[in-house]
C-alpha cells in the first residue's frame, strides 16, 4: 500500500530542522520495512522549510507510524503534527 505523510514543523523551529537534517536524510535512505518513494520539504510563502511531504510504500499504516518514531526529526522535537493517509497512486508512477 502507498501512503502520503504530511508533517508540519513546530513554529520557529528551522534551527532544529537544519541541525537534524543530515541524520534525517541518512535515516530516510536506510533500509527498513517502509520503502521511500518520494521525499522533500514543503516551503512557506518565504521559501522557508516548514514541514515534509513523503510518499512511501508499506504493509499498513501501523508500519508507517512505527517507522516515523525513529525519524531524527521526531527525536529532535521538530514535528508539530503528522497526517498519514492511504494514497492511491494512479498517474506519474
Amino acid at each position: 500500500m502507498d501512503f502520503i505523510i504530511y508533517s508540519e514543523d513546530k513554529p520557529d523551529s528551522l534551527h532544529i530542522r537544519q541541525s537534524a537534517r543530515e541524520s534525517h536524510l541518512a535515516w530516510l535512505k536506510s533500509k527498513s520495512a517502509v520503502e521511500l518513494l518520494i521525499a522533500g520539504p514543503w516551503l512557506d510563502e518565504n521559501e522557508i522549510m516548514r514541514g515534509s511531504l513523503l510518499i512511501v510504500k508499506a504493509q499498513d499504516k501501523n508500519t508507517v507510524t512505527q517507522w516515523l518514531k525513529d525519524d531524527p526529526y521526531a527525536a529532535a522535537g521538530l514535528t508539530n503534527s503528522v497526517i498519514i493517509k492511504h494514497f492511491n497512486w494512479i498517474i506519474g508512477k
